[in-house]
C-alpha cells in the first residue's frame, strides 16, 4: 500500500474544488469545475467538467478521501461526469442530457445503436442553446447490465433476439438504470428548471419524481441506418420510447 502524504499546498489547491453531497447511502464527492476544451464537429468548445465518486464514507476531511484513492480498487467506484456549458447555475433556460455510457457507440463509433450520435449531438445542442449540461453516467452500460453482459446480449441479437429479449434472456430486466446520483449532482449545480433531451419518458419521470422542475422535453433522434433500424424500432415498440413525432404506438 502506498503511504501517501499530501503536501499542504496540494490540498490547498484541491480543497476548494471538492464538495461533498450527502445521500441516503453515504456521500457523493464532486470535483470541479475544470476547464475542458472539446473538439466538437471541428470547432473547439470550452465546457466545465466535473467528476464524481459515489457511495463513499461521509466526511468533510477531503484529505482522507484523497489518501484512500491511491490504495483503493477504483474499478469498484462509479466515476461519472458532467460537462457544463454557459451560466448553468443562473440562466433561466438550460438544456440537459442524461447520457448512458456506451463503450461501443461512444468510443468505437458503432452503428448498431445511436448512442455516439446522441452524445455528440447533445453536446452541440447545449452549446448552440447557450447553457446546459451533459451527464455521462458510468454505470449504465447496456441499460445497466454491464459491458460483458452487453457483449453476450449482442451475440443473442445476432441470433434473432431483439434488445429487450436479449437482456431478459440473460436474467436482467429491460432497463435497470438508476439516475439518483446524477439527480443529486444536478440539484447541487442548479435549482432552476431544465429541459431534458431524451426520447425516453422514464428519464423525464425520474427527474419529476425527484422534485426537479422540468420545463419540457427535446427529442434527439438521428443517425438511423440499416445497422440500427431494428434497434431503434424496438426502443419504441418494446421499451416505451417516444417516436420522432413524440408519440407512442400504444397511445
Amino acid at each position: 500500500m502506498l503511504n501517501l502524504k499530501l503536501e499542504p499546498k496540494v490540498l490547498d489547491v484541491l480543497k476548494d474544488k471538492i464538495q461533498m453531497i450527502p445521500t441516503d447511502e453515504g456521500a457523493i464527492y464532486l470535483v470541479g469545475p475544470i476547464q475542458l476544451p472539446v473538439n466538437l464537429h471541428g470547432e473547439t468548445v470550452v465546457f466545465q467538467w466535473y467528476c464524481w465518486l459515489s457511495r463513499c464514507q461521509v466526511t468533510d476531511n477531503y484529505l482522507e478521501i484523497i489518501e484512500q484513492l491511491s490504495s483503493a480498487n477504483l474499478a469498484e467506484y462509479q466515476q461519472s461526469s458532467v460537462l457544463v456549458y454557459g451560466d448553468f447555475e443562473h440562466a433561466d433556460d438550460a438544456l440537459i442530457r442524461m447520457h448512458s455510457i456506451c463503450h461501443t457507440g461512444d468510443i468505437f463509433g458503432s452503428k448498431r445503436c445511436d448512442c455516439g450520435y446522441q452524445l455528440k449531438q447533445s453536446m452541440q445542442n447545449i452549446a448552440d442553446h447557450g447553457t446546459g449540461a451533459l451527464f455521462y453516467l458510468a454505470n449504465h452500460e447496456g441499460r445497466g447490465i454491464g459491458l460483458f453482459s452487453k457483449a453476450m446480449a449482442y451475440v443473442l441479437q445476432e441470433n434473432g433476439y431483439d434488445t429487450v429479449e436479449a437482456n431478459e434472456s440473460l436474467g436482467f430486466v429491460d432497463d435497470s438504470r438508476n439516475y439518483d446520483d446524477a439527480i443529486q449532482v444536478l440539484k447541487t449545480l442548479r435549482t432552476k428548471p431544465v429541459k431534458l433531451m431524451t426520447n425516453n419518458p422514464k428519464k423525464l419521470d425520474a427527474l419529476k419524481n425527484a422534485g426537479l422542475p422540468v420545463s419540457g422535453r427535446e427529442p434527439i433522434w438521428g443517425d438511423k441506418s440499416e445497422f440500427n433500424e431494428s434497434y431503434l424500432q424496438t426502443k419504441i415498440d418494446r421499451s416505451g420510447h417516444l417516436d420522432e413525432k413524440g408519440t407512442q404506438p400504444n397511445d
